[in-house]
């Protein structure tokens, strides 16, 4: 791995190992970026902004951004490999998922900035000279310099994500993936390299958060604007990092985000969608359901449903870490704790071979817990869902409600009307009805609550790192 700072690849700094977490073996090192390499890439990114990229036009940016797609799409069998050796994710997912949408993520920002149109007013002042009239209209111009912080679970992805409309609006990126998943944001610079951005309008470090390369970044002066997408606690960090300067933030955060199961839904698809929304990734995507509700009259099937095919899955991937193994494993014992039964899971697997050394835990399914307990409360970003039983609609939204957190929900039901009418009075950025994790990237996304601030997605990613400036013509 490398630093790419004003276009040049660099391993300034000391070195950290980089942990498979299939077999917990090491499998290669990752340069740490002391302040001073912090220092040089905000330095470059600004002088960017003064020179060739700060003067390139909409059109010369989105023909950027269509190529670093174009070049993605040429290298896609790397993308994946290294997408799957950081995260340990079965690489259906990351060829069928993660690389897909990172490119479509810059085609999308390159046709959605290209196709952008501002509004103008006309203006009568009485007692004006001439036509006695003036042109109001509005210009959006740069933040300026952008940093963008990714996270682990879905790193690639979420990486363009910011990325993409960050460029598309004429900023300078500085951005730091998770120490624990850079490989694929190495292989975006070689690409951004190939195209020949101009140097300094892209800039990647690596390196820890607190203390390290994320804090430097974070706290840094020189920085406009922060993108952030990662754990609660991390954004609070941030949030206080970045008050000094009033930076403007966009956060999307942590999620404990519920399922709502009516009687009247197709049962195949609930149980199916519920599977997906609680064990992709291992429930490592902040989407993920962890708390579902499900109407009493089919709670008995549709939980031993559910744990039946909890207990059939194989093919799942590794917790990203042991660090993370471990603390998905102590919740998942204080759930027994707290009372609850395990009807399926709960516990680490063992396979009999390599996998054994890595940080794997069970898909696992509980019930029986009050919604005070912790297990209830806090997020546990790990294969594990609660479910409960509910008796009529407005006790179902009560529950869904009932959490610091206000990221996504799902409602499955065969009743139009109910659709149209609970969705909206769930707190949560997004709410899914007999569906999951569908996106049209033209619409907003974003949490509530814990679970962020701002909205990013379509037109609403180019108005955060964009500014609106009013220019009145008298006519």
């Amino acid at each position: 791995m490398k630093h790419y700072v004003n276009g040049v690849f660099e391993t300034s700094g000391t070195a950290f190992p980089l942990i498979s977490p299939v077999d917990g073996h090491q499998v290669g090192t990752v340069p740490e970026a002391p302040r001073e390499v912090v220092d040089a890439a905000v330095a470059a990114a600004r002088a960017a902004l003064a020179g060739p990229w700060g003067a390139a036009s909409t059109e010369e940016r989105c023909a950027y951004l269509r190529r670093i797609a174009d070049g993605i799409e040429a290298r896609f069998d790397e993308f994946v490999d290294a997408e799957v050796a950081d995260t340990g994710k079965p690489r259906n997912l990351a060829a069928t998922v993660d690389v897909p949408r990172a490119i479509g993520n810059f085609r999308a920002y390159a046709d959605l900035s290209y196709g952008r149109h501002e509004r103008a007013y006309h203006t009568r002042v009485p007692g004006w000279s001439g036509t006695g009239e003036a042109l109001n209209y509005t210009v959006r111009r740069p933040l300026g310099v952008v940093a963008v912080i990714s996270p682990w679970n879905l790193p690639l992805l979420l990486l363009t994500w910011k990325v993409a409309p960050a460029l598309a609006a004429g900023n300078a990126v500085v951005a730091k993936p998770s120490e624990e998943t850079p490989s694929t944001a190495t292989l975006l610079a070689e690409v951004i390299h190939e195209v020949r951005l101009p140097p300094g309008a892209f800039n990647l470090i690596h390196g820890h958060g607190a203390g390290a390369a994320g804090e430097f970044l974070t706290s840094h002066p020189g920085v406009d604007a922060i993108a952030f997408t990662g754990e609660s606690a991390t954004g609070s960090a941030i949030m206080r990092a970045a008050a000094d300067h009033v930076t403007p933030l966009s956060f999307e955060l942590g999620g404990k985000n519920p399922a709502l199961v009516f009687a009247d839904a197709d049962l195949d698809e609930a149980v199916e969608g519920t599977v997906r929304s609680s064990f992709t990734h291992s429930g490592q995507i902040c989407l993920c359901t962890e708390r579902v509700y499900v109407e009493r009259e089919i709670f008995a099937e549709f939980t031993e449903r559910l744990a039946a095919r909890a207990r059939e899955m194989k093919d799942y991937g590794p917790m990203i870490s042991a660090e993370h193994r471990d603390k998905v494993l102590s919740y998942y014992r204080l759930a027994v704790e707290e009372g609850a039964t395990v009807v399926a899971g709960g516990g680490a697997p063992s396979f009999g071979d390599e996998r054994d050394g890595g940080f794997y835990v069970e898909p696992t399914v509980v019930t029986g817990l009050p919604e005070t307990a912790r297990t209830v409360r806090e997020e546990v970003f790990g294969p594990i869902c609660h479910v409960a039983p509910f008796d009529d609609e407005s006790e179902a939204i009560r529950l869904a409600n009932d959490s610091p957190y206000g990221l996504a929900a799902t409602v499955w039901t065969g009743d139009l009307s109910r659709a149209h009418r609970v969705a909206p009075r769930i707190e949560a950025g997004i709410v899914w009805v007999n569906c999951w994790n569908l996106r049209d990237l033209r619409t907003p996304f974003g949490g509530v609550k814990a679970s962020g601030i701002g909205r990013e997605g379509g037109e609403y990613s180019l108005d955060f790192f964009s500014e609106p400036v009013n220019v009145c013509v008298k006519i």
